[in-house]
């Protein structure tokens, strides 16, 4: 059966989303089984480690209904503006982040967004194909839990995004809903890139001692399991909590902590793979 003819508004559009894609060289897509686990605060820290490594790079919070990433930066005041194009500049954080989400469009924070799935379709369009993201090394997509609409609408308009990071934590529920989530990717011809295990052990800050509060190790044995990258653990500390209460990302906030450690080399990791693409 032949494809319906396209408007002229069809095309403009596809060819803005053509032209903001073009200029991305990778987008990774981080997701997660469940909430949680800490998702919003792995994008947040890889999107500003990439910057502070000297990466342009975007972070896209496609959370509709529930977008932290402003307050995890401390932005959730600012307003977007539009350049001549008709374009939203995205905020921009030090020193070379770019950032987008429905946060920054609501006219209160505790407004809520109730919205079905094709409006939360076209949010997501919209924020590729009419968000001036300029030149970008990386975009990082910080996804809303589960695999819903806006996991599918993603996937149907980054076909060829670099893959997922799939964040999960060590007990064998949040591993149960990880599992859906690479399967999820499977089904949809979405590259894994690998798993991150978040909140693997309590770091003690009087003492420095490592508590297996949520059990160790379970992510790094799926991942073996099922045949995809381990891309390393992440210790629950306390500098992580404030940082994202604060507003500073603790790779910023804490630069010498084991956290931030693990961060930054999950983020090296995820480079050398992407690279190899």
């Amino acid at each position: 059966m032949p494809r319906p003819m396209m408007s002229g508004e069809d095309i403009e559009s596809e060819t803005r989303l053509h032209d903001s894609l073009s200029k991305i060289r990778h987008v990774i897509i981080v997701m997660s089984g469940k909430g949680g686990v800490g998702k919003s605060t792995v994008s947040s820290n890889l999107a500003q480690a990439l910057s502070l490594k000297g990466y342009q790079t975007g972070l896209m919070d496609i959370d509709i209904t529930g977008p932290n990433i402003p307050k995890m930066f401390r932005i959730e005041d600012e307003k977007l503006y539009a350049n001549d194009d008709r374009k939203l500049i995205p905020i921009s954080v030090p020193p070379s982040l770019s950032i987008m989400s429905m946060g920054f469009l609501l006219p209160e924070r505790d407004s809520p967004v109730m919205w079905r799935g094709p409006m939360k379709a076209s949010a997501i369009r919209q924020f590729i194909e009419d968000v001036e993201w300029g030149e970008l090394d990386y975009l990082i997509v910080d996804m809303p839990p589960g695999t819903g609409d806006e996991a599918m609408s993603i996937v149907q308009l980054i076909p060829k995004a670099d893959g997922a990071v799939i964040v999960t934590t060590p007990q064998d529920v949040a591993l149960l809903d990880c599992r859906k989530s690479i399967a999820f990717a499977a089904q949809t011809k979405l590259p894994v890139l690998g798993l991150v295990e978040n909140m693997s052990g309590f770091v003690c800050p009087h003492c420095g001692e490592l508590t297996e509060i949520f059990g160790s190790g379970g992510g790094e044995r799926t991942a073996e399991s099922l045949n995809i990258q381990f891309l390393g653990r992440v210790p629950l500390e306390p500098g992580v909590v404030t940082s994202g209460d604060s507003g500073m990302p603790v790779v910023v906030s804490e630069p010498e902590s084991r956290s931030a450690a693990a961060f930054n080399a999950i983020v090296d990791n995820i480079i050398r793979t992407a690279e190899k693409r």
